[in-house]
């Protein structure tokens, strides 16, 4: 058996006390159940230590594997300099897992280093290790970044550097280096969102019961709201642990400083063909796409229609017969906005009407936002199931004076400073006052956030 065992550990530098000063008194439980997991997994003597952090070097579109013979890092950041650690890769296993992931159409390799030192997701869980005993001179490791693929990209790719495992016989233990939600408290460092302990119950009830399927379908706006670190760093982790038998124990959550702090020991058991979550994912997704598809209505189902004509034949969708006649004889700036996993994959729109009708307008700004917002790659063909739509009309823009005439929820907005324009749709997920509205708005039209600009407010009939 190549993976030995995992552990989900959290990255907090106070918790040393070179940091914390006595602070780290208060994350006691949390420091009790990192020494014990750092001793079980020194107990196994290990041939190489993976870990997935959010701190190492992070791309987009590409997991980011540490290349070189060694590293070394201190914790100078955090005022505690004397806390030093140098660690040797496994550079054969990096070699294997950057070839494999290649032939598997993986981005992954040890392209863009953007800084060699040790990041403290790394180094805590390797301070621990050592405190507990590891010789670093005689055990080898692979630090690995995420990245701002999906789930079931992170999943294969984890099932990718288990099988590299396998491949060079090396007896490996992965750790999981996250922190929960970041959201907490009003006082700590972030503030507090309602779903940053939704998040954190969830996440920790999930990974204690070791049911990775839950793992992959978590509610990417809640997420993303909670202000999370490590999720995907356990994706990777439950990847590597493909269709084998797993029994999860959380051994602590504490949330003392408003992050969320969980560690969880994971045991590895024999082969499980039932524990095959990538492939229980995509059935999943497909179903839940043909059940979104079904109830579609004529706007958005035109929205579909026309991006996936584009998509795959680079030609404009004709105008359905029997449409809704508001679709075909009345004229509305339209914006389209598409989705993917939980995130927003592009989005383009008419303040006013350029065509005949909405219809037109649809399928013109439907095919724009998969294609020409500058902001991400073309939509490609292996996407088309996975996408969201919706679809905003625009109601006649409203001249006013007064912020106080704006509400985030109900109204979007339109500013103006000489020949620039910008649009802020409303009711956008962490959009929540109109002042944020018309920040964002200035910035997507390049104007200073001190020039004064032109207001208007409009009102949408969203479609989905």
């Amino acid at each position: 058996m190549s993976i030995l065992a995992a552990v989900v550990v959290p990255h907090p530098p106070i918790i040393l006390p070179e940091v914390g000063h006595g602070e780290e008194e208060k994350i006691s439980a949390t420091n009790d159940a990192y020494k014990k997991v750092m001793s079980k997994v020194v107990e196994l003597n290990p041939d190489t230590i993976i870990i997935t952090s959010p701190h190492s070097t992070m791309y987009a579109d590409y997991f980011h594997i540490s290349p070189a013979e060694s590293a070394q890092g201190d914790m100078s950041q955090f005022r505690a300099a004397e806390v030093k650690l140098k660690i040797n890769y496994d550079t054969d296993f990096v070699e294997r897992l950057s070839e494999l992931a290649a032939n598997e159409n993986i981005p992954a390799g040890t392209l863009g280093e953007r800084n060699a030192n040790l990041d403290h997701g790394t180094m805590i869980p390797v301070r621990f290790l050592e405190q507990a005993g590891l010789d670093l001179d005689k055990v080898k490791f692979l630090r690995i970044g995420l990245s701002g693929l999906n789930e079931a990209t992170h999943y294969k790719f984890g099932k990718i550097i288990s099988r590299v495992a396998d491949e060079l016989g090396r007896r490996v233990v992965f750790v999981a280096s996250g922190d929960l939600s970041h959201k907490l408290k009003e006082d700590g460092p972030y503030g507090f969102v309602d779903e940053g302990p939704q998040f954190d119950e969830q996440v920790t009830k999930i990974l204690g019961a070791g049911n990775f399927l839950q793992l992959l379908t978590m509610d990417q706006k809640m997420c993303s709201r909670a202000a999370e670190c490590g999720l995907r760093s356990f994706w990777i982790m439950a990847g590597a642990l493909d269709k084998k038998s797993v029994t999860g124990e959380l051994l602590s959550y504490e949330g003392t400083f408003g992050v969320g702090y969980g560690v969880v020991w994971f045991d590895i058991g024999g082969e499980d063909k039932g524990r095959n979550f990538d492939e229980q994912l995509a059935k999943l997704k497909h179903y839940n796409a043909t059940k979104r598809k079904s109830k579609e209505d004529a706007f958005v189902k035109l929205a579909r229609l026309s991006l996936e004509t584009f998509v795959k034949s680079h030609q404009l969708a004709d105008v359905p017969n029997n449409l809704p006649n508001e679709l075909t004889t009345r004229r509305a700036g339209t914006f389209v906005s598409l989705h993917k996993d939980g995130q927003l994959r592009g989005c383009i729109g008419t303040i006013s009407p350029t065509t005949d009708n909405i219809a037109q307008e649809i399928i013109q700004n439907a095919i724009s936002a998969c294609s020409r917002d500058p902001r991400f790659s073309p939509v490609e063909v292996d996407e088309l199931d996975d996408i969201e739509y919706s679809v905003d009309v625009l109601g006649e823009p409203e001249r006013i004076f007064k912020v106080e005439d704006l509400d985030a929820k109900k109204y979007g907005v339109i500013v103006e400073n000489g020949g620039r324009r910008g649009l802020l749709l409303p009711d956008l997920d962490g959009v929540d006052t109109p002042l944020q509205q018309i920040a964002i708005a200035k910035k997507k039209a390049n104007i200073p956030a001190k020039e004064p600009v032109a207001l208007w407010r409009f009102e949408v009939v969203r479609h989905y």
